[in-house]
C-alpha cells in the first residue's frame, strides 16, 4: 500500500482508505471497470464516494475514461504517465458478447491534422467484436 499510496501523492491526490483500495483494485484488473463494476467489488463503499474517487483520478491523469458505447462508461488506469494528448490515446477493444472493454495500448491512435484553430482534448477509437474467450 506505500507504493500506492506514493503514487497518489505524485498526483496531488490525498490518499484515503477508499481511493487506495480503489487504485488497488483496478490495478490487479486488465480490463476497463465501470463504477457499477467497481461498486459491486466494493459492497457497503457509498457509490458518490467511488463515483468522486474515479472522476479525481481522471482529472489529475492516473485514470482515463473510455466511452465504448455500451452506455456506461467505464475507466482504466494510465500507463502513460504524463505524456502529452497525442502521445497516451490509444485503441480500445470492446467484446458485444461479454461487455468486456480493454485498452489496446500497443496500437495508438494516429496523429490527426485538425483545421487550424482547433484543439483536440480527447480522442476515442473502440473496436467491436469479440474477445478471445468469446470468439472459441
Amino acid at each position: 500500500m506505500e507504493e500506492i499510496e506514493a503514487i497518489l501523492k505524485t498526483k496531488g491526490i490525498r490518499p484515503t482508505a477508499v481511493r487506495l483500495l480503489v487504485y488497488k483494485f483496478m490495478a490487479k484488473e486488465s480490463l476497463a471497470m465501470s463504477l457499477n463494476d467497481i461498486e459491486a467489488a466494493f459492497g457497503q463503499t457509498e457509490r458518490t464516494t467511488l463515483f468522486r474517487s474515479l472522476k479525481l483520478f481522471e482529472e489529475k491523469g492516473l485514470v482515463h475514461k473510455i466511452e465504448d458505447g455500451s452506455g456506461m462508461a467505464k475507466f482504466a488506469l494510465e500507463s502513460s504517465g504524463n505524456k502529452s494528448l497525442n502521445d497516451k490515446l490509444h485503441l480500445h477493444f470492446h467484446c458485444s458478447k461479454c461487455g468486456e472493454t480493454q485498452c489496446l495500448t500497443d496500437q495508438t491512435i494516429p496523429n490527426i491534422s485538425l483545421p487550424k484553430g482547433f484543439k483536440a482534448t480527447d480522442a476515442n477509437l473502440v473496436v467491436k467484436g469479440l474477445c478471445d474467450k468469446c470468439s472459441k
